[in-house]
């Protein structure tokens, strides 16, 4: 029975590696398939013709390329402002005790009860006082905050993780409190940091309602608001380009992914003290 095992545990991963990429092998066959093909009955997973114009049309309408630059202007920015704020913030969570922690914790799960729908009007008024509605320093802003929450109790995890002791060993080899959080801490906390931004990236990257709401210049659009308009105004959806825009849509993620992966694991023991 015991050398069963191991296939049975590859087998395993080779169906659940199936059927999360089912999905994407589909969008894939959709994105170069004909528009006829795709409102047929009939179902194929291979195209009967290979349509590549379909990623032509998809980079020559709507501005996709200026919208998928805005998208990474938005998301960059929450995400660096998310790690800049939660990284401190984080660890008081984790260590401190009292009032500041309690507080904390508390916005933290009333910021996550209320439905996006709640507060949006408030945020519109808002951004609309500062003149930040039909901005992507609006749009930045509201991602941030959103995301915050979430991120901080991400990070929060990590800092607890990490034994106290390793502090008070490096307070006792002379360093400040300063040296000890940047030269020890921190360095614990890169998979931590890695993981927090690559949820507040995807966030900011795939949010629709927000940018549905606060933009309406097309100029200021990002990708997800560019690609709801390959659905022309009596319903009518480009399935061809709209899937190959999707595809497009994708790689910047998984560009992403593929160099903030790599680090998940660096930096798991740097900075522990030497015995």
């Amino acid at each position: 029975m015991r050398t069963l095992v191991r296939p049975a545990q590859y087998v395993a991963l080779a169906c659940y590696i199936l059927f999360l990429g089912f999905p994407l092998l589909w969008l894939l066959s959709a994105s170069v398939k004909s528009s006829g093909e795709l409102n047929s009955l009939v179902v194929n997973l291979l195209p009967q013709e290979w349509h590549w114009e379909n990623y032509a049309e998809a980079l020559a309408r709507q501005g996709l390329v200026h919208s998928a630059a805005n998208s990474a202007i938005v998301a960059l920015a929450s995400t660096a402002l998310v790690i800049l704020i939660a990284l401190p913030a984080s660890y008081v969570l984790a260590r401190l005790k009292g009032a500041i922690r309690t507080a904390g914790v508390g916005w933290i799960l009333v910021s996550q009860v209320f439905p996006v729908i709640l507060v949006i009007l408030p945020l519109f008024l808002i951004l609309r006082t500062i003149g930040l509605t039909d901005s992507l320093v609006g749009l930045t802003l509201v991602h941030t905050t959103y995301t915050l929450p979430f991120a901080l109790w991400m990070l929060q995890g990590y800092v607890a993780a990490i034994p106290v002791e390793l502090e008070e060993a490096g307070a006792m080899d002379g360093g400040s409190r300063l040296t000890v959080l940047r030269r020890i801490v921190v360095p614990l906390l890169a998979p931590g940091v890695v993981a927090t931004a690559m949820f507040s990236f995807v966030s900011s990257w795939n949010e629709f309602f927000f940018a549905l709401v606060l933009l309406q210049s097309p100029e200021n659009y990002t990708l997800p608001i560019t690609l709801s308009t390959f659905i022309g105004g009596e319903g009518k959806v480009a399935l061809g380009p709209l899937a190959a825009g999707s595809v497009l849509a994708a790689i910047p993620s998984i560009v992403f992914f593929s160099i903030m992966q790599k680090k998940l694991t660096g930096g798991l023991m740097a900075g522990a003290v030497k015995g």
